[in-house]
């Protein structure tokens, strides 16, 4: 089966070399198999002839049958177009052509009945279809119509002429070819508990399905398939770790009660101390751990690894923890350094602007074991960084570094592999975790520290300006900070610039008392650093910036973060930008300021954040909205190059499918019985394929 599904796409009828590199480099598809697992992505239904008088402009697309009655050619040069009138019994369209008007019009035969495809528009009263499919009314279209598949392609393909039509054409060469050779991947129990459609129906259906229920089933049984794999996967490699990789056993929790006893700053959540339970167990199992700790935005994250640090150096090894920017490892430092001192832990910072011989004195003390804490950017994966013994290693903010550079860190040691915590302030709905984390144990603290208020979320539109500066204003006098973020727009650099400036010159002449800074990714580091400290230390009242500052500044004494455009931003950034306040003991707001053409998303993404600070929901309905690649940037790590499945909208089956997995695994670790040896088979074949992506740390 392997070797038919391996073969070149060139050689399939109708393909040949010119169209195979067309398709190579468009669409990915090098071979058979890339072929028919090139799913379409949406079907148009020719199940149905609409008749005339039954359109209206609403309408998506419609099937008609009808005669041309007339043809003619209107305007000259640029504005010269085909127009010909189809009838049926009930009125006359106008089909429009400005594209290959010489060759349509030459194929087109008066008095000669047509079906014709489209999308109707009205104008001045009278329904028009452009550029409409057309052909001849057979013997076929009698029989009943069917669903047409529409294949995903680019610009260049259509330009091209490898437009859908041509792909399905191709598909339907394929599965003549395919249809014996396709095999069934899923064990019979399996079929059977879930009323699965067998691989070979669902295959032929999916491409050219012969009715909507066989379509709908085609669709579940292949997206069935696709995440009961994957978490078959991610489980299987939970499992190995578990019994391949030890580590270090910590029972010496000594330091975590003299901390409790005599420093620690406030009182703990349950939440926290729910989660600081979940860890310790996991260090003192004798298995390394592998864990990753959720928790929004001031949920007090950094409190908890500090106390797993405290259970790591009661063992006596030492923890490295590493941050995405400079920025946040001289926060993450500045926090913890308090608390190190007054237990007499030494603790280093190392950064890329580390001076040399701070970084002499760092190697110098990690090496003999001296320096207990390295708190750092990626400087901590480089050559010379050479720990004596590395017990734990956590990583904050997770997704902003990829898999090879958390591989580094985890080989720091030489016996034993450090436990592994990665933490994020990124809500991840439970489908993206586990399918992103899968093989990871998951902690949460889902509850907000005592004292902190929930953010006041408003929108208000453009023409509210003054009201909403008149409101900054009475802030700024009671001694608060403000934020002004503008959206990067990313298509040019210069008009996000001229946006801010422009936004910056109208905040100093509306605060013509206050002191402003202004922060943007194309200042130079030293020259971020300077304002950024100024507004730290409330040297400067507001603050104009773009979303440079979504990770990382904490200032308890802002109050107000005002984001302009704010229908610009995903969800979870509004979420994260929002997180900057909050973080003292005063009421904080957040100002979502739009313009008033908002499109349905947007409309949705301003009012969730209006009704709730849950980042959870918040993720959840991002998801939804925009799909699971933009949302965690994921593309890098190759994770979530899914074929059929959709996690926004499939939570349900990847439960299943996961369960599913988890008792297989459970009764058959090794997949050595005989009705999962067609499972065992099918990880040969997926092996060849895949990177070994779920390696997370």
């Amino acid at each position: 089966m392997q070797g038919f599904f391996d073969t070149p796409i060139e050689y399939l009828k109708g393909v040949g070399p010119q169209r195979a590199s067309l398709l190579n480099k468009e669409l990915g598809i090098f071979t058979f198999g890339d072929l028919i697992q090139h799913y379409p992505f949406r079907y148009e239904d020719r199940t149905k002839f609409y008749r005339i008088q039954e359109l209206n402009d609403e309408m998506q697309y419609v099937q008609l049958k009808g005669i041309i009655t007339r043809k003619s050619l209107i305007g000259t040069g640029s504005k010269k177009r085909l127009v010909a009138i189809l009838s049926d019994s009930t009125g006359t369209v106008e089909l429009v052509w400005f594209k290959g008007i010489k060759w349509i019009q030459e194929k087109i035969a008066i008095g000669t009945e047509y079906v014709a495809f489209g999308k109707p528009a009205l104008f001045n009263n009278k329904f028009s279809i452009a550029h409409p499919e057309l052909e001849a009314f057979t013997t076929k279209h009698e029989q009943g119509g069917y669903l047409q598949p529409v294949y995903s392609i680019t610009e260049k393909l259509r330009n091209r002429f490898l437009e859908s039509k041509i792909i399905s054409r191709l598909q339907h060469e394929l599965l003549i070819l395919a249809e014996p050779k396709i095999h069934e991947t899923l064990p019979e129990k399996v079929i059977r508990q879930y009323k699965l459609l067998d691989k070979k129906t669902a295959i032929i259906n999916i491409h050219f399905p012969k009715s909507l229920q066989l379509l709908n089933e085609s669709l579940h049984r292949l997206k069935f398939e696709e995440l009961f794999y994957i978490q078959l996967r991610l489980l299987k490699l939970k499992l190995v770790r578990k019994e391949k990789y030890r580590g270090k056993i910590f029972n010496d929790a000594n330091l975590v009660t003299e901390f409790y006893n005599s420093f620690l700053p406030f009182p703990l959540t349950q939440a926290q101390k729910r989660v600081i339970k979940e860890i310790y167990a996991d260090m003192r199992s004798g298995q390394q751990m592998n864990r990753l700790l959720q928790g929004d935005v001031g949920s007090g994250k950094t409190i908890v690894s500090f106390v797993c640090m405290l259970i790591a150096i009661g063992g006596n090894t030492q923890c490295a923890l590493m941050a995405p920017t400079e920025i946040l490892a001289q926060q993450h430092y500045k926090n913890l350094s308090r608390l190190a001192d007054q237990m007499h832990i030494t603790m280093a910072l190392l950064t890329g602007s580390t001076k040399r011989s701070e970084r002499t004195s760092i190697h110098e003390g990690l090496r003999n074991g001296s320096l207990k804490i390295l708190i750092g950017t990626h400087a901590l994966l480089e050559e010379e960084v050479q720990f004596n013994n590395l017990g734990l290693a956590i990583i904050d903010e997770q997704h902003r570094f990829g898999v090879a550079q958390r591989s580094k860190l985890w080989s720091k040691n030489t016996d034993t592999f450090p436990h592994v915590l990665v933490m994020t302030a990124t809500p991840i709905p439970r489908t993206l975790a586990m399918t992103l984390y899968g093989d990871l144990d998951v902690s949460v603290i889902d509850e907000l520290p005592a004292g902190r208020k929930p953010i006041k979320t408003i929108h208000k539109f453009d023409s509210h300006r003054l009201e909403v500066n008149g409101f900054l204003k009475s802030q700024i006098d009671s001694g608060r900070q403000v934020y002004i973020v503008y959206p990067l727009i990313e298509e040019s650099e210069k008009l996000d610039l001229k946006h801010l400036m422009d936004g910056y010159e109208s905040t100093c002449r509306a605060f013509p008392d206050a002191a402003i800074s202004i922060v943007h990714g194309k200042m130079k580091p030293d020259a971020k650093e300077f304002e950024m400290a100024r507004f730290v230390k409330g040297e400067t009242q507001i603050m104009v910036a773009t979303t440079v500052i979504e990770v990382g500044v904490d200032v308890p004494n802002a109050s107000v973060m005002v984001i302009e455009n704010a229908e610009r931003f995903g969800l979870s950034q509004l979420h994260q930008l929002r997180g900057r306040v909050g973080r003292g003991a005063e009421q904080s707001y957040c100002i979502l300021m739009t313009s008033y053409k908002l499109s349905a998303d947007s409309k949705k993404r301003i009012q969730t954040m209006v009704r709730t600070n849950n980042g959870f929901e918040i993720a959840e309905t991002d998801l939804q909205l925009r799909g699971p690649g933009d949302l965690m940037g994921t593309q890098q790590s190759g994770v979530l190059d899914l074929l059929i499945a959709d996690l926004g909208k499939d939570s349900q089956l990847l439960q299943q499918a996961r369960d599913t997995a988890g008792k297989i695994l459970e009764q058959d670790p090794l997949l050595e019985h005989a009705e999962n040896q067609i499972i065992a088979q099918q990880i040969q074949r997926m092996k060849k394929s895949t990177i070994n992506w779920s390696r997370i740390s």
